[in-house]
């Protein structure tokens, strides 16, 4: 299984996420991309009206625009090179593009109050 080069442009043409793409995306960004792919099959990205949250292991994180407010965007991304993302952000790109959106017609802020 020979990882894809431009996994953005395989995921749009396929409308799926094979193994050559997920390879492609681990090869791109290694655990981050890993990460992703792990929470998009998992089902862990959800649209709720105002935001799009991934759900981590310990937190859940809010991407909007493409950025995310998780400690790696933060501290460890260099803002300069727009090919560095958090596994969150990669996440919801790649739920996205196969329509693996978890869609919730409720506001965010509203369910944040439960948790």
């Amino acid at each position: 299984m020979e990882p894809v080069d431009d996994w953005r442009a395989a995921i749009t043409e396929a409308g799926e996420l094979t193994g050559p793409i997920a390879a492609g995306i681990v090869d791109e960004h290694g655990d981050r991309g890993q990460r992703a792919v792990e929470a998009v099959g998992e089902g862990r990205v959800k649209q709720y009206r105002d935001f799009t949250v991934v759900v981590g292991h310990e937190d859940e994180y809010v991407v909007e625009d493409g950025e995310c407010d998780c400690a790696d965007a933060t501290y460890n991304l260099d803002p300069e090179d727009p090919s560095e993302r958090c596994w969150h952000a990669i996440a919801v790109d790649v739920a996205e593009a196969i329509d693996a959106v978890d869609h919730h017609d409720m506001w965010y802020s509203e369910v944040r109050e439960f948790l």
